[in-house]
């Protein structure tokens, strides 16, 4: 597997409508840098997977899905797997309707149609009033959005981190909580409370929630269901099937398919 390749941030001074698109194709394996933008972002791609990476938690997003990154927030995004992107830069001004935290949202059939529209208009031709009605209807589009809770929460104390990137890296690792409190050198009950105080969710929760987005992760490069199943720890396929549908709605197949 070939290692990660880091691509300039483009260099943009500043906005030229309320709503700016830039379209742009990622290769498997590259990524921005940590940086931030002085407007809001609207990460979306029509063809492959991405992950958007904040301080505090991981976003997985498929072409079903976007992801609301406010100004100012710091964040890399790295492609999964070849990626065709559709990044909406929106105006940082009062008002915008947007949560002022990264969130992620279903896009509608309608949102997609009017991105890819937006994307077709030829730049050189005076549209100015269809374009300012395609970024007013675009902007309520986003606003009423189905905002998904499919995230992995992400702690800041050291040792904490440390047990989460060895997850991350080895999904199958088997140790328990008690195992792991030892690795940390403190109490079962000291760690499952510091865990849940920084992530909002136990340790097993986290865990499940790790290996549905790990799924993610290798579903998009076109592994077998069978493979990514031992590969995470699960026992079987169809353990792994059942965990995927209780998080996602419906099954690795169906996934693959969607």
């Amino acid at each position: 597997m070939r290692d990660w390749q880091t691509i300039e941030v483009p260099k943009i001074q500043a906005l030229s409508r309320p709503v700016y698109l830039r379209s742009q194709s990622l290769p498997a394996r590259h990524g921005f840098p940590l940086h931030t933008h002085p407007w809001h972002q609207f990460v979306y791609a029509t063809s492959g997977t991405l992950m958007v990476t904040i301080e505090q938690a991981r976003y997985v997003i498929t072409p079903e899905q976007a992801i609301w990154i406010p100004t100012g927030v710091r964040h890399t995004t790295t492609a999964l797997s070849d990626v065709e992107f559709r990044n909406l830069y929106i105006e940082a001004v009062p008002h915008v309707g947007m949560p002022d935290q990264c969130s992620v949202y279903a896009v509608s059939t309608l949102l997609r149609a009017l991105i890819l529209e937006l994307a077709a208009i030829d730049q050189d031709i005076d549209l100015s009033d269809y374009r300012n009605h395609l970024d007013a209807v675009i902007l309520q589009q986003i606003r009423q959005l189905r905002r998904l809770d499919f995230y992995l929460p992400w702690p800041q104390e050291n040792c904490l981190r440390e047990i989460c990137e060895i997850l991350y890296n080895h999904p199958d690792d088997g140790r328990g909580i008690g195992e792991w409190a030892a690795f940390a050198g403190m109490s079962t009950r000291t760690l499952a409370r510091h865990f849940t105080a920084q992530t909002g969710m136990s340790l097993r929760v986290w865990r499940h929630r790790l290996r549905v987005f790990r799924a993610v992760e290798l579903l998009a490069t076109c592994r077998r269901v069978t493979d990514v199943a031992f590969e995470l720890g699960f026992s079987s396929a169809s353990a792994f099937s059942f965990a995927f549908r209780s998080e996602m709605g419906c099954t690795p197949t169906e996934w693959i398919a969607q």
